[in-house]
Formats: structure tokens, sequence, C-alpha cells
């Protein structure tokens, strides 16, 4: 089983940066498609970044230049990188993981549909 945990959230001002990390601790995975997805109240859950087994990223308008997702497989772990941090990025932030290959470089990002094991969430509050 894939059980995602994750961590680093937390409250910053505008400009700030924080470090979510996201760490399978089941056993034996081997986990293809990762991804970071965040839902504040009365929105939709919207993916922020993804990264595919061959290392393939995407990232929405809306955060590219100011997040990175990395992986660091030996870890089992999952990065997201926020840097210049606005309010409109406070939010609650999932990390979701697949088994399958999720084609990111032919098919474009997948929907949250596409994971199947999801972490509890934490908080990122952005102050302006």
């Amino acid at each position: 089983q894939v059980h995602p945990v994750e961590s680093g959230g937390g409250s910053v001002q505008a400009g700030g940066s924080l470090r979510l990390s996201c760490e399978d601790s089941g056993s034996g995975n081997v986990i293809s498609c990762l991804a970071w997805f965040r839902q504040s109240p009365g929105k939709e859950r919207e993916g922020v970044a993804f990264i595919d087994s061959d290392e393939t990223t995407s990232y929405p308008d809306s955060v590219k230049g100011r997040f990175a997702i990395s992986r660091d497989n030996a870890k089992n772990t999952l990065y997201l990188q926020m840097n210049d941090l606005k309010p409109e990025d406070t939010a609650m932030y999932y990390c979701a993981a697949s088994l399958q290959f999720c084609g990111i470089q032919t098919l474009g990002p997948p929907g949250a549909g596409t994971f199947d094991y999801w972490g509890q969430g934490t908080q990122v509050t952005v102050s302006s």
C-alpha cells in the first residue's frame, strides 16, 4: 500500500518561501506519477505541480516560475519548493500518487481522478 504523508506547511508573508515534503511510508512501492494539488474553501481541487517517472514536469500558469516539484526515489519522497508566495496560494496542499505512468509529456497534466493515493494534506497560509 502507498501511504503519502505531507509535511512542511505553515504561515508565511507574501513573497516568502516554503518547501513541502511528501513521504511514502509504505514499503516496496514503485510510484510512477506524482503531483501536488491544492484546495481552498469553496473552490475545486487544483493541480499545481506534476512529475512523471521520466522526470517530465508540468505546472499551471498560476504557479509557473514560482513552484518547483522534485522527487527523491531513494527516499520515497516528493517535494514542492514554493517561492514568491502570494495570498492566493493559501490552501490545503495534498500530494497524490499513481503507480501508473501519466504520460505528461504527450498527454499533458492529468486530472485528480488519475491518482489513487492521497495524503491528508498540509495547510499553507500566505498573508499580505
